[in-house]
């Protein structure tokens, strides 16, 4: 599992012109489910992400977590994560996971990190979508659940 993670002031999904997601300030998480992926990887990275210590605390250090400022989720399906580049000019996306396989890891990592008291929005899973946000800093990290 690769979660691409931004801070952010304020974000919002559109599909088909519609808004189907929208927050304030938290986290914006572009997230990649590649075959191997299991609950545990779903549960570890929730966790991960609910105590990341990326938003100021009155010093001007980044100590405090989405959870700490009572900030929102906004969390977006990304098979691209897994686009692999090396050869040629056309990514290759056979590392990412199936549709019906990723669709319940993806919908199991938001229900887990409800679970941690966060607001979670989201896409809509296999949409083409826009998403706009503000990066706060920026402030941006990619964390994979295998290294």
């Amino acid at each position: 599992m690769k979660v691409v993670v931004q801070r952010s002031k304020e974000a919002y999904v559109v599909v088909e012109g519609e808004k189907v997601g929208t927050i304030d300030q938290g986290l914006v998480l572009l997230v990649g489910i590649t075959h191997e992926d299991t609950e545990a990887d779903i549960r570890w990275m929730a966790d991960k992400i609910a105590g990341l210590r990326i938003f100021e605390d009155d010093s001007g250090k980044m100590n405090l977590s989405v959870t700490d400022i009572g900030g929102a989720i906004l969390s977006v399906s990304q098979f691209t994560l897994y686009g692999d580049c090396r050869k040629g000019r056309r990514p290759n996306f056979m590392a990412a996971a199936r549709p019906e396989q990723a669709e319940t890891l993806y919908d199991g990592f938001n229900n887990a990190l409800r679970r941690l008291n966060l607001r979670v929005e989201t896409g809509k899973f296999g949409a083409m979508m826009d998403v706009s946000f503000t990066n706060w800093g920026p402030v941006t990290l990619i964390i994979d659940s295998k290294t």
